[in-house]
């Protein structure tokens, strides 16, 4: 008798411990919604950008008078500050670096010298295993390329593949901007 009481509060106590153990998270769900803010990224306008820099005086110019007219009512800091980021926001792609899983390709915004953005353009997304994986690391990797200004990241647990991709693709981009 005492031997099954002692199995029956054992058996009890293990399924307690297994009800109550917590295998993961809802609030790392809620990074995927960053995921639209990197479409409106990408979608900035890098024609503009390349013919700026392809003639960097004469394009200058004539932003500021086109920025000056179109911002006279709100004073001739917003004028300058417009020229200078339509002179000075510039986009460099990476190479797309293949991975295990698919290819990866980043695209990186450049103003003032300084990463403000950075998009990726290619990830693999072929199954829902890639798309939950990479639709949780791929903000997190942006918003860490453009605290730390450089590749030299951390990688998010279970996106491997994606962060050694992501980052040699991070490091072309940032070696055509020569930053």
């Amino acid at each position: 008798m005492r031997r099954i009481v002692t199995w029956a509060m054992s058996t009890l106590t293990v399924i307690v411990l297994l009800f109550s153990y917590h295998t993961s998270r809802s609030s790392v769900v809620a990074t995927a919604e960053t995921r639209p803010a990197t479409t409106t990224a990408q979608s900035a306008p890098s024609t503009t950008t390349d013919s700026a820099s392809g003639s960097s005086g004469g394009t200058g110019g004539t932003d500021d008078s086109s920025s000056s007219s179109s911002s006279s009512g709100s004073g001739s800091s917003s004028g300058s500050s417009g020229a200078s980021a339509s002179s000075a926001a510039k986009t460099y792609v990476g190479d797309a670096i293949d991975t295990r899983y698919g290819p990866v390709q980043v695209q990186i915004t450049v103003a003032s010298g300084k990463i403000t953005a950075v998009d990726v353009l290619q990830v693999p997304m072929s199954d829902r295993h890639d798309q939950m994986i990479n639709s949780q690391a791929v903000p997190i990797y942006n918003d860490e390329a453009v605290q730390a200004q450089s590749a030299n990241i951390d990688v998010v647990s279970g996106a491997t593949f994606t962060w050694q991709g992501y980052t040699q693709s991070l490091q072309s981009a940032i070696d055509q901007a020569n930053l």
